[in-house]
């Protein structure tokens, strides 16, 4: 099974047709999708300019999408080594208690649904990289009463996600599923009452 990177080739070979560089493109998703796949591709395509049912897309914005998504992937991965080197100078100090931090970071093992997204039709608007580099910085924080990506307060748990986590808080304005060791009880609190408010409304 090919990797990322000989995928990434397959992608920017010009020798290859459009539509297997698609597909390569697509399969890239399949080792590195900080939104879960569908989300992922919608959010690439976006902001490369591409129809996502295209089949024969422009090359210049195929590869516009590759990049976008390899500057994330570069990221993350730059973080898992500095987090694996954390956890080794924190086990060797005694530090066996796993923290908010690292039951995230268990999930999100190999970049799939770092932030996953409560649907597919509805991502955050800046590049993947910004997006993940903000959450980061929120979960080495102190819990906050917005959503870390776009510092709004319209936070809603839902429950039947379609990925893990399977319920949580998403934020109403940018759609990711917001992870709960970055906000504080007070705001975890708002979102509850915001989902059952409408049950409740008097009409």
């Amino acid at each position: 099974m090919a990797g990322f990177r000989a995928l990434a080739r397959e992608v920017r070979n010009p020798g290859n047709t459009i539509a297997l560089r698609r597909t390569s493109l697509r399969k890239c998703l399949e080792r590195f999708a900080p939104y879960g796949h569908r989300a992922t591709w919608h959010h690439l395509c976006a902001r490369a300019g591409l129809a996502p049912d295209d089949r024969s897309p422009d090359p210049v914005r195929l590869i516009r999408a590759l990049e976008e998504l390899e500057e994330a992937r570069e990221l993350w991965l730059a973080y898992e080594v500095e987090f694996a080197g954390r956890r080794r100078r924190e086990k060797h100090d005694g530090i066996r208690q796993p923290s908010a931090l690292d039951d995230w970071h268990r999930n999100t093992w190999g970049g799939c649904d770092i932030v996953p997204c409560a649907s597919p039709d509805l991502q955050p608007r800046a590049r993947l990289a910004d997006v993940l580099r903000r959450v980061i910085d929120a979960m080495e924080s102190a819990p906050g009463d917005s959503c870390p990506v776009c510092a709004q307060e319209r936070i809603e748990w839902r429950t039947g996600l379609e990925r893990h986590p399977w319920e949580g808080p998403v934020c109403t304005d940018c759609g990711i599923v917001v992870p709960v060791a970055v906000l504080t009880p007070a705001a975890l609190a708002a979102a509850r009452r915001y989902a059952f408010a409408p049950r409740y409304a008097v009409a």
